[in-house]
């Protein structure tokens, strides 16, 4: 399926459902750009178990503002639209991993 993006608009929709791995990053972050081919070989190997979506923060800061995201990457799990888990800085794609499969 792929990594997904996600806007303020379209936010609510995108994570009602399921586990939603929402990774907060701005395309000028550094540590953002080495974590994306980290969610995309997880959205291979886990796409069945959660979706994963990117949301810029430069670009939709409502969202940002809400779950109060104050360094990026971010990343926070969500199930059926309530936040279980979250994680700041590049994380490796074991321990985010053992984060979705926790919470299967």
């Amino acid at each position: 399926m792929g990594v997904s993006h996600t806007t303020d608009k379209t936010f609510e929709n995108d994570i009602q459902n399921g586990l939603t791995l929402v990774d907060f990053w701005a395309p000028w972050c550094g540590p953002c750009r080495m974590l994306a081919p980290v969610l995309d070989e997880l959205d291979l190997e886990m796409g069945d178990e959660a979706t994963i979506t990117k949301l810029n923060v430069d670009e939709n800061p409502i969202i940002s503002q809400a779950f109060r995201v104050m360094s990026i990457p971010t990343l926070i799990l969500f199930k059926d639209g309530k936040p279980i888990e979250s994680l700041t800085g590049v994380q490796s794609k074991k321990a985010l991993k053992n984060m979705i499969s926790k919470h299967k």
